[in-house]
Parts: C-alpha cells; structure tokens; sequence
C-alpha cells in the first residue's frame, strides 16, 4: 500500500519548465513586437517650442504702390527658451522688405493677407532661430 502513494504524485518538474517557456516566449515576442512599432513609427518628431511672453513692436509705416501706405503693428511671440525678450529690428526690417511696393489690391483680401503672413512668420521665425515661435498682427491698416 504504501508504494501507490508514491506513485500517485506528479511529477512538479516539467510544470515549471513548461511555465518559464510560456513566460520566455511571451516576453520575447512582447519585445519583438514593440520594437517592430517603434521601427514602424520613424523618428519621433520635436515637440513645438512652449510659448513665453509676447513682446509687443512699434508700429511702422510701409510704402505701397500708387501712393499708398501701410501702417502694421505686430508683436512676436518668444519661446520660454528665450533668455530675454527678443529685439524686434530683425522682424520689422523682415516686415518693411516684404510689403514694401505691395499694392493695396494685393493686400485686400483676406486669403492674400494670410499667405503673406505665414511667409513673414516663417521668415522671422527663422531669423530669430529657437527664440521667436509665432508672429500677430495687432493693426493692419492701408490708406
């Protein structure tokens, strides 16, 4: 009697073995699947710069065609990287460059207006490196 006992009792062994293969293969095709996505996915893209504070310009007066006159205000908006307020004489002599000679037709309509904005923005950005991020136009009037 006391040999069916020792018989009866399993064998703990091959369960373990059988669990820490299920656990290996489980983790590496975790890995393998997440290192695919982050392949998958390319290069993260930069975060945009976090906005600062908002260094209003003096308004300048611009010379258009035929006599008329462009008076533009804008302000800049500085990066929080910026180590101080950005000296606006780059962006208003980006400004008087790219309306100068424009004629008051060509800044009449809105959707012209806003090409002509994004350009300048892109410009002064540009010019001001990682210190401006945006520009506003705060008076925009042609006579």
């Amino acid at each position: 009697m006391s040999a069916k006992p020792a018989e009866a009792a399993p064998p703990k062994k091959s369960k373990k073995k059988l669990l820490i293969i299920v656990a290996a293969a489980v983790l590496l095709l975790g890995g393998g699947a997440g290192a695919y996505f982050a392949f998958l996915s390319g290069p993260s893209k930069p975060k945009p710069p976090e906005p600062g504070k908002v260094v209003p310009l003096e308004a300048i007066t611009v010379n258009l065609t035929e006599g008329h006159f462009l008076k533009l205000k804008m302000a800049l908006q500085a990066t929080a990287a910026a180590a101080e307020a950005p000296d606006g004489s780059k962006a208003l002599d980006i400004a008087i460059n790219q309306f100068s000679n424009r004629s008051v037709a060509e800044l009449s309509s809105n959707a012209e207006r806003a090409t002509m904005k994004a350009e300048l923005k892109e410009k002064v950005v540009k010019a001001y490196k990682d210190e401006v991020m945006d520009i506003y136009f705060t008076e925009f009037v042609m006579q």
